[in-house]
């Protein structure tokens, strides 16, 4: 059982690599922080030919962050500001993990975020 989970999860994060490869015409090594960039550019709905301030940059992961981590409930999605930000509000504390744990938590989450979106259809769960 743990095996073919294992083998699922490393089949949909090769997945979403490949599509980010694909689609960002990115050679080398995607880090985790970069994709979590990514989700959260993709959740501001904004991002072509603005300038992002240092401290926007860091509420932009914290965007994604809320988002991916939305589905298993640590997080719920309470608006828009004027300026068209998503907030979220913390209704469940983020257990704590080591660093390997944390990034297979993350990606997890990155993998759910991208079959939810239908951005990737051949997710298997």
């Amino acid at each position: 059982m743990k095996k073919e989970f294992i083998q699922k999860f490393h089949f949909n994060w090769n997945k979403v690599i490949l599509y980010i490869r694909n689609h960002f015409c990115i050679e080398g090594k995607i880090d985790l922080i970069g994709i979590i960039y990514l989700i959260g550019i993709q959740e501001l709905g904004k991002g072509q030919n603005i300038f992002f301030s240092r401290e926007d940059k860091i509420n932009i992961l914290h965007i994604a962050i809320c988002r991916i981590l939305e589905p298993f409930g640590y997080y719920v999605f309470i608006g828009r500001d004027r300026e068209g930000w998503p907030h979220y509000l913390l209704i469940k504390n983020i257990p704590f993990f080591n660093q390997e744990e944390q990034s297979f938590f993350i990606k997890e989450a990155i993998i759910r975020y991208m079959k939810d979106e239908k951005i990737i259809d051949e997710i298997i769960m």
